[in-house]
């Protein structure tokens, strides 16, 4: 019982910490301390908080292999499932603040900002993988599950993409999100998934 009370307790604080950007932002916004266009600052500000939890989603597999810790692989499904939630509100922003519920605008958009475009497959992507991350969907699509969730990955690049198009001007963040996927990625090799566990017994001796 007490174990069990542990790992709630884990998921209450890995929710309450996804759950926070989102109310720091939202309180950033009626305080009018979100500079001059609050729209635009929840836009950008929600789209780095996709990426981050993206990023953080796909490294839970090596440090579970790194640590044998239960931990990362119990808030795998939750924190993918925020992923999705950002990515949304994400889109939503957009919709509200920049088409202003016009969708009429959107085609001269794409036109104008062919990122939207990237963007919107990657959402559809992550859709996917949310609506397939439960046990019914796992035993219906037995074999082929985990060949369709290593779609995150190609879903990370998209994103990556989209962003790399809307910061072009300022290269250095997108080069530390870019790097921290290479390293994320990098794991997933043969050759590298086989010495994590060789790595946690160097660093346990």
């Amino acid at each position: 019982m007490a174990t069990q009370h542990k790992w709630l307790a884990w998921r209450v604080a890995v929710f309450l910490a996804a759950l926070a950007p989102l109310l720091f932002w939202s309180w950033q916004v009626a305080n009018n301390a979100a500079g001059p266009e609050p729209g635009r600052y929840l836009l950008l500000n929600i789209g780095i908080g996709a990426l981050w939890l993206l990023l953080f989603t796909l490294s839970l597999t090596p440090l579970t292999k790194l640590t044998r810790w239960k931990g990362f692989a119990l808030i795998r499904r939750q924190l993918g499932l925020w992923s999705l939630a950002y990515a949304t509100l994400h889109m939503l922003s957009y919709a509200l603040f920049i088409l202003g519920l016009n969708w009429a605008l959107l085609g001269s958009e794409i036109i104008k900002r062919p990122y939207i475009i990237v963007g919107m497959i990657a959402l559809i992507g992550l859709a996917v993988l949310g609506a397939t991350s439960n046990r019914w969907a796992m035993k219906r699509l037995g074999k082929r599950w985990k060949p369709l969730h290593k779609f995150s990955y190609a879903i990370l690049g998209l994103v990556l993409l989209h962003f790399f198009w809307v910061v072009r001007a300022d290269m250095q963040e997108w080069a530390m999100y870019a790097a921290m996927a290479a390293l994320i990625m990098a794991t997933r090799l043969p050759p590298v998934a086989r010495s994590l566990p060789k790595l946690r017994y160097r660093f346990s001796r």
